[in-house]
């Protein structure tokens, strides 16, 4: 007997142990969210629209990639977050707030991995919840859902009335049958997505449960939540029947007595009744997701060797960025500005980086806004939004020119730099669907017009754009610098001489081409000189 009982510990011990064991969460990998989706939170509690980066800037500065280079790894909720602050702002006291929290993950590597792990649930949810939880409005119970159980009381006792009794007993089969295939077949799209939205919900009320209690110091505030987050989430929970694994339970409690309806709407009465403190878990989960994400990322950049600083607050048409590069490049070269009470107008030969130059001070306007920090050696930043205009395009379903496009990306820019909130301007290229003449004095205009209301950097291959604008912008170029290790520098001044027409050699054009080209050039700098 004793040899058997001991067999018998064997056999069951590893069952013992693994129903005492934390089994670590399963990766699920980064669900294919859509932009709405991760623009949820930000569209369920819009923020001032003043401080709101346009849909043309956020193209422009190529944020939505640099979004996803944040957000590997990172749930829903953090990514929304992220969206919201990188779109919006994250305001003084709450980048200040969130500095200490990131740099305290940076500090204690150890925190950072434990909250990584016990945070992984939330990657389970494939649905936005924010929308339920923020802005929409409970449905309306119908009346007959409360008699939806006599439907299958008529189902069994017509069928035992067909069996026993009479074969017309097959009509209340029929009739009960059709209720409640119309029942489930009307609800079966809005069960499914709310079936998925109380998984999220679920996972919500997991991390919560996980975090309370547990060692990492951010985790404080989860305190105390483990006990309500559980019976919450146990309530959410299909019946016992339809939960309890047998094969073919839950689809046979749905068809035959509407338990995927009654669950639905049992539910919501429960989450709309407890919404308050499911928006409680959600802005503590996904806050501290996001600070998960960001000590992440930078704790990359730090192991890469990859510049990265806090930046500190500047004034409003001030800034210094030294060393600044663009985070989506690899191999990028720092380039260092300061501007201090006026703009720039920027010139540069062609491919020599003016635009990459824009789009890497725009990025860090809008990261140090944010999150607090900038990708340079150092960094002293305006928290002001941006605007940005650099792809404009024509439009042939819309019946517009490039200059059309142009012309009414202006005037947004006008009435954001008139408007109550300051902004930073950046022109690209300003007006260059139009001959030479009119854009060189429509761009004298506009630029002039911005740079009373708005910091703005500008650049453009009119180079006598720079004497036009140099009362109100001062002057810088981007040179290659001296000694052929293709470094670029910013120097004040205009460039001297352009470079279009002698790329045409380095880009296969015969010597032909190249010799008519330089011929049509001279003449036309000696037509200038005689006017």
């Amino acid at each position: 007997m004793t040899p058997f009982l001991f067999r018998l510990f064997d056999a069951v011990r590893p069952a013992v142990r693994s129903m005492f064991t934390r089994r670590p969460e399963p990766d699920p990998g980064d669900q294919p969210f859509t932009p709405d989706e991760v623009a949820a939170l930000r569209t369920a509690v819009p923020p001032p629209a003043g401080d709101v980066l346009d849909d043309a800037t956020w193209r422009d500065l190529l944020l939505p990639r640099y979004l996803d280079l944040l957000a590997p790894g990172t749930s829903i909720f953090g990514r929304q977050v992220l969206e919201r602050d990188l779109r919006a702002g994250a305001g003084l006291d709450a980048n200040a707030a969130r500095r200490a929290r990131v740099q305290a993950l940076l500090d204690d590597p150890a925190q950072l991995d434990a909250l990584q792990g016990r945070l992984a649930c939330l990657r389970q949810a494939d649905i936005d919840v924010a929308s339920l939880l923020f802005a929409d409005t409970q449905p309306v119970r119908p009346d007959w859902v409360g008699r939806l159980l006599w439907l299958p009381v008529l189902l069994v006792v017509s069928i035992a009335a067909a069996l026993l009794v009479s074969p017309a007993g097959w009509i209340g089969v029929g009739v009960a049958m059709y209720l409640l295939t119309m029942v489930h077949l009307r609800y079966q799209d809005r069960v499914g997505r709310w079936t998925r939205s109380l998984r999220a919900l679920q996972m919500l009320l997991r991390a919560c449960s996980l975090l309370d209690g547990s060692g990492p110091a951010l985790a404080a505030p989860f305190a105390g939540l483990r006990a309500p987050a559980g019976r919450l989430s146990r309530s959410l929970d299909r019946s016992l029947l339809a939960a309890s694994g047998v094969p073919g339970a839950r689809e046979y409690a749905d068809w035959f007595a509407a338990a995927d309806v009654r669950h639905y709407y049992r539910t919501l009465d429960i989450v709309f009744g407890r919404r308050d403190f499911l928006r409680d878990c959600y802005r503590l989960c996904a806050e501290l997701d996001a600070d998960v994400a960001l000590a992440r990322h930078l704790r990359a950049r730090t192991a890469a060797g990859q510049a990265w600083c806090w930046a500190e607050r500047a004034r409003p048409r001030t800034l210094a960025l030294d060393g600044g590069v663009h985070p989506l490049l690899d191999d990028a070269r720092g380039l260092s500005v300061t501007l201090d009470g006026e703009g720039a107008f920027l010139s540069g030969q062609n491919g020599v980086g003016k635009s990459t130059f824009l789009r890497m001070l725009g990025l860090n306007l809008a990261v140090a806004r944010a999150f607090g920090f900038a990708y340079a050696r150092h960094a002293g930043l305006p928290a002001l939004p941006v605007v940005a205009s650099m792809q404009n395009e024509d439009s042939l379903l819309g019946g517009q020119s490039l200059y059309i496009a142009e012309l009414a990306r202006a005037r947004a820019l006008l009435a954001r730099a008139r408007g109550p909130q300051p902004v930073v301007c950046l022109v690209d290229e300003i007006f260059r669907g139009t001959n030479h003449e009119e854009s060189v004095s429509a761009a004298a205009a506009v630029v002039e017009a911005l740079a009373q209301d708005a910091l703005v950097v500008v650049s453009s291959h009119n180079l006598v754009l720079g004497s036009l604008l140099a009362p109100a912008l001062a002057p810088w170029r981007i040179v290659r610098a001296a000694g052929g290790a293709g470094d670029l520098v910013m120097e004040p001044g205009v460039l001297g001489r352009t470079n279009g027409v002698a790329l045409l050699a380095e880009h296969g054009f015969d010597e032909d081409v190249q010799r008519r080209a330089e011929a049509v050039a001279a003449w036309l700098a000696q037509q200038r000189h005689a006017a």
